[in-house]
């Protein structure tokens, strides 16, 4: 089919109503599409020792934490670079690559990281920044290009916004394309894909479209909701990159990338409302809705915040086509075609009701989040530290009650007074935070780095403790430390139990391990907060009065929940089953 601009093609029959998922639809590595492209895995299914190496930068974020296991399946070797390499701990692929600390923006740290490597791909970008991401996305460009060329890297591959020729852009889409530009003239032979909208199950533009589709039935939308859009799924984004890898050395050029339907955004709302099993949407355009309007509105309407919606939106505001299709002499399609918008969403739905999303928008930290140790660290500089701390004994076993712990936030909410934290996420979300509707990857289990609302995992060690970063607009620091304890062992009564204790089985004679698999257990709770200034006093001070209805309450009911868990599972054994 072609990929030029043209009339889209007539919608597929709908499915069944509610149905999600189709027997094409069973991932599997896009290297399987990618023939002779790619080195491929040795007899053991790793990649061979001497198979190429690759640098991926941005593994944190949404594509480059997909783009990573594509690769190794592939049969390359993966060199994953990362500012706080300790936060892709908990990846399923991390004991598979070579981890390396480095900023791309400080020129020693990524001159070093892309040292002896084959291919390195760039997928950093300001997006959400604030008014100074063009800067700063030009500065680390620049950097990373000289390191490129220093290093004798045999190919950069870049992936940038699609846009249209000849027109102004927005700063969004500017930015991108300066980028490219940028890396091109690095004289490194480059691969700059530029895409449109990305579909695929977490990605910040499907998130916008499913939640605006799905919550207003009826809505007035600006009017380039009528402009043409080229969408692409996240499987094709990933299969262009991975292929890219293998470009002869002398193509070094922009390729445009997209998948087999033209639509509008309209369009787009309307078919993605017929897959899900919703009733047609009411779609009024109005002219006075500008860009800016848009944006707020979009924000209040889905979980993502304003300061990634609004340059999402500014660059919906062009029709952005393909121009060419020159990327199938090096990429060719895969046999089956790329895939389309319906499927697309159809995969995407699936993987959201299976529980089974890899990565999503929220997944790297956005950019001026707090990065200060904790109080305890041994590198604490010191200051003003206010703590909360309580202290629960629970009659349940340390698993049932760490199955609610990993389970708080998102759809579970934090088991406490409810209105309370919804007041505190709207509010959050006024001055630009991420609010309470950023929820989770997983409804039940946690990674390193994951987003819980306006948190981030911290430190998680399975089975005893929960460390939450915020990442809310506050006046200061702050932590919330949920572990579980044996009701015998140290630390208990005392709130000095250290938070990644190694566990009764490598403690010798510190309490008995058999004991520790059985109720009761202790359930510790400690808020920080590290303020800046005299504001952040008087927030302190201002919200401590409500810390026994919110921290108390969540205790109490965590602890509940844990002791509900702890009879169904005793009554379902009794009963033998």
């Amino acid at each position: 089919m072609s990929h030029s601009a043209g009339r889209a093609p007539d919608p597929a029959p709908a499915p069944e109503p509610g149905r999600a998922s189709e027997p094409d639809l069973a991932p599997e590595p896009v290297a399987r599409t990618l023939g002779g492209l790619v080195p491929g895995p040795g007899p053991d299914g790793r990649p061979r020792p001497d198979a190429p190496l690759v640098a991926v930068t941005g593994v944190t974020g949404y594509v480059g934490g997909r783009l990573v296991p594509e690769l190794l399946a592939a049969g390359y070797r993966v060199r994953a670079v990362a500012r706080h390499p300790d936060r892709l701990r908990g990846r399923p692929w991390y004991d598979s690559v070579e981890v390396v600390a480095a900023d791309a923006a400080e020129p020693a740290q990524i001159r070093a990281a892309l040292e002896g490597v084959d291919v390195a791909y760039y997928l950093i970008h300001s997006l959400g920044t604030g008014k100074t991401f063009e800067e700063r996305d030009r500065s680390t460009a620049r950097t990373f290009a000289e390191a490129a060329h220093d290093a004798g890297i045999g190919r950069v591959v870049y992936l940038g916004g699609l846009s249209p020729h000849g027109e102004p852009l927005s700063p969004h889409l500017a930015s991108r394309t300066e980028v490219g530009e940028i890396l091109l003239a690095s004289g490194v032979p480059t691969t700059v894909l530029r895409a449109a909208v990305i579909l695929g199950s977490g990605s910040a533009s499907f998130e916008m479209m499913r939640y605006l589709t799905e919550r207003l039935p009826a809505m007035t939308v600006p009017k380039w909701v009528s402009n043409r859009i080229q969408p692409i799924a996240i499987r094709d984004v990933l299969r262009y990159l991975v292929g890219a890898a293998a470009m002869p050395r002398d193509v070094s050029r922009v390729f445009d990338i997209g998948g087999p339907d033209v639509l509008t955004y309209r369009d787009m709302m309307q078919r993605y409302a017929r897959i899900a099993g919703l009733p047609r949407r009411v779609i009024v355009p109005v002219p006075v809705l500008t860009p800016r309007l848009s944006s707020l509105w979009v924000s209040l309407v889905t979980p993502v915040p304003g300061g990634l919606t609004r340059p999402l939106v500014e660059s919906l505001i062009h029709e952005v086509v393909c121009e060419e299709h020159d990327i199938a002499q090096y990429v060719p399609d895969p046999p089956g075609g790329l895939v389309g918008f319906d499927r697309a969403v159809r995969l995407a739905l699936a993987r959201v009701q299976g529980a089974t999303v890899s990565t999503r928008w929220s997944s790297a930290a956005p950019p001026g989040a707090p990065s200060d140790p904790l109080p305890s660290d041994p590198d604490w500089a010191g200051g003003s530290l206010y703590v909360d701390e309580r202290r629960v004994l629970v009659d349940a076993s340390p698993a049932a009650l760490w199955r609610v712990v990993e389970a708080v936030g998102g759809e579970r909410g934090w088991y406490s007074w409810a209105l309370a934290w919804r007041v505190r996420g709207l509010l959050d979300r006024v001055v630009g935070g991420p609010g309470l509707r950023r929820g989770r990857r997983d409804p039940a289990r946690l990674l390193l780095d994951d987003a819980v609302d306006f948190w981030r995992v911290e430190q998680l060690v399975p089975g005893r403790m929960l460390r939450l970063r915020a990442e809310m607009r506050l006046p200061g620091l702050a932590w919330l430390e949920l572990r579980v304890e044996p009701a015998d062992g140290p630390g208990t009564g005392t709130g000095n139990a250290p938070a990644a204790d190694p566990g009764p089985h490598d403690a010798e004679g510190s309490w008995d391990p058999v004991a520790w698999r059985r109720p009761p257990v202790v359930f510790a709770q400690r808020a920080l907060f590290h303020p800046h200034g005299l504001g952040g006093q008087l927030y302190w001070w201002a919200v401590y009065p409500f810390h026994g209805v919110v921290f108390g309450g969540m205790q109490r009911n965590v602890a509940r929940a844990a002791e509900r868990a702890e009879r169904a599972r005793t009554d379902l054994t009794r009963d033998g089953g």
